[in-house]
């Protein structure tokens, strides 16, 4: 536990007040980038834990995924539900938390010194930014400023940072800002409906009944439920107008690193989402794009973690996390890694 210092009065009043100048300027100086697109190649990379990492793409002979299905299977029984990470999992939302991010550091730092710099200046790198997103919002932003854990003002600035970035923060969150990757909302209303066909690994179809959709993210509570309400006008069932048939009503359980006992890599969150979902952990498979979400899987005893590689971390980081079984490129290897444990 770290010990919490009274910071000094002229730090609280620095970040005091700061929610509608920090939104204002936000404003005037994010550029959003469009929602990526999925590669146009299925590849896959599976593996055992302790085994090596194997490939498989669409190549792949029907003997090979047959093994291949049949050794990441946990349990003779299919999965009953999935829970998903948010940011750079579901939602293309990089370049809105990392404009806010230095909107927010840019201020603290204009507070504190003489020399003013502007977010276009600020020293923060995208890698710095990516690297920094498996941590909680206070504690990224804590490190963001030079902080270490078991510095005297650790807790306390990354309290009042992380407060100032989610009071504007979540209400930027719109389909431009925050919308889902390419296939992502299709994906989710194919499981919920059981439309989405698994395999047993012996080549026989398995189709299920509904699978149960959760969501988890390190960022705040608040955050997560804006981004589905965000894309749930965009995805509604087939042939259906109504607009609680929608993506967001299909989740039953959203939680984020506030409204659970403790944040990633604690496996606290997804066992919280498990309970809203009336589900064993070991019935559900967790999906994210951060070391901390493998972490958090195993500390869960998840039926499996399935890591993707379209968010802040790449192949190389992700591979060395024995908590993820399948690491994909695309939202349909996801699909197919899902169908595996279906």
């Amino acid at each position: 536990m770290i010990v919490k210092n009274v910071i000094p009065a002229l730090l609280v009043s620095l970040l005091s007040g700061l929610s509608a100048s920090l939104a204002k300027g936000f404003q005037r100086i994010m550029t959003f980038v469009p929602v990526k697109s999925s590669p146009s190649f299925p590849h896959v990379i599976s593996r055992r834990i302790h085994d090596p990492l194997t490939l498989m793409t669409s190549s792949t002979s029907s003997s090979e995924a047959s093994t291949a299905t049949a050794s990441s299977r946990g349990a003779d029984d299919g999965i009953r539900g999935v829970v998903f990470d948010i940011d750079g999992t579901l939602a293309d939302s990089w370049n809105l938390g990392f404009q806010a991010t230095l909107t927010v550091l840019t201020e603290y730092h204009n507070g504190k010194n003489e020399d003013v710099l502007t977010p276009a200046t600020y020293p923060l790198t995208s890698e710095e930014y990516h690297y920094g997103c498996r941590y909680t919002t206070p504690e990224r932003l804590a490190r963001h400023v030079g902080l270490e854990p078991g510095h005297p003002s650790f807790e306390e600035v990354g309290e009042a940072l992380g407060k100032q970035f989610d009071d504007y923060y979540v209400q930027l969150v719109d389909e431009k800002t925050a919308g889902f990757y390419d296939g992502i909302g299709d994906l989710l209303i194919r499981l919920h409906s059981g439309s989405l066909v698994g395999s047993n690994g012996s080549g026989d179809e398995n189709i299920p009944s509904s699978i149960k959709l959760g969501a988890l993210t390190n960022a705040c509570v608040d955050y997560a439920h804006a981004v589905l309400k965000a894309n749930c006008p965009q995805y509604l069932a087939p042939h259906n107008t109504v607009k609680e048939d929608g993506i967001y009503h299909r989740f039953s359980s959203i939680h984020g690193a506030n409204s659970v006992p403790r944040p990633k890599p604690f496996g606290d969150g997804i066992i919280q989402c498990c309970s809203e979902m009336n589900l064993h952990p070991s019935q559900v498979i967790y999906v994210g794009d951060s070391p901390t979400d493998a972490k958090a899987a195993v500390d869960a005893k998840c039926r499996a973690a399935i890591g993707v590689l379209w968010g802040s971390n790449d192949e190389e980081c992700l591979s060395k996390e024995e908590g993820f079984k399948i690491l994909c490129r695309d939202v349909e290897s996801l699909e197919n890694a899902i169908r595996k444990y279906l």
